[in-house]
């Protein structure tokens, strides 16, 4: 169900208006949802997922192979993996607010599905396929490159922000950095684990995924903004 946002706001936000709303509509369903009120199969954002992830790569890897002209293919493949995995794509559909617009069962929305990285990841992925079948190739890339690959050079932290943040403290001595466990959200078949990343006692980041190590690494990455932000190392 959703809380109070319509389609058309959505709309005005991306700078995008739909000639079919119903594409929109079917971007931002979760299967939760569309099982509940019974919609007809495929009535969810998993197919238009299916081929949002498509023209993602293909848009992501013309940008990255016209940006860096002298980057190897091995690079090329981390640099775009950074760009578009799951934490990433879900911290690009929070500075949209996208989770405010899903249609989503009772069950996952009491268990904050709304703004869980992989059902809002995947959603921007669904949102990129309506796009494309919408406008074209034109729509998609627009928004592609406004929402997705803008601020690069933040955006590939999520790749291995555990590895940046360990050389990041490695530069001072007697630095003790660990990663807490603080919760475990959800039925065993699809749990959440909740991390707090904790440098010399003090709370510096927080993380949520689907694996411990998910947890880890977003939990790192906000570490590193806070400790770039306050200049302490």
């Amino acid at each position: 169900m959703a809380i109070g946002y319509s389609i058309s706001d959505l709309e005005t936000k991306i700078d995008y208006h739909f000639h079919d709303k119903l594409l929109l509509k079917q971007a931002v369903t979760h299967s939760s949802y569309a099982n509940e009120q019974k919609i007809r199969k495929n009535g969810d954002y998993e197919r238009l997922e299916f081929l949002g992830d498509a023209v993602l790569e293909l848009i992501s890897s013309e940008f990255l192979f016209k940006e860096h002209p002298d980057m190897t293919e091995g690079k090329l493949t981390k640099l775009r993996s950074s760009l578009v995995c799951e934490p990433a794509l879900a911290q690009c559909a929070r500075e949209i607010d996208l989770g405010s617009y899903m249609l989503l069962g009772k069950g996952e929305e009491a268990t904050g599905g709304r703004y869980r990285d992989s059902i809002t990841s995947d959603a921007m992925e669904a949102l990129i396929g309506a796009l494309y079948l919408d406008g074209g190739f034109e729509a998609a890339r627009s928004f592609i490159l406004k929402y997705i690959l803008s601020d690069v050079e933040n955006r590939m932290l999520f790749y291995d922000s555990k590895t940046v943040l360990q050389e990041m403290i490695q530069t001072k001595p007697n630095q003790k950095l660990v990663y807490e466990l603080i919760n475990e959200i959800g039925p065993d078949h699809n749990k959440e684990f909740v991390v707090e990343a904790i440098l010399n006692n003090v709370k510096i980041g927080f993380g949520q995924g689907k694996t411990k190590k998910a947890a880890e690494q977003k939990a790192a990455y906000e570490a590193i903004l806070y400790l770039r932000k306050n200049q302490e190392l």
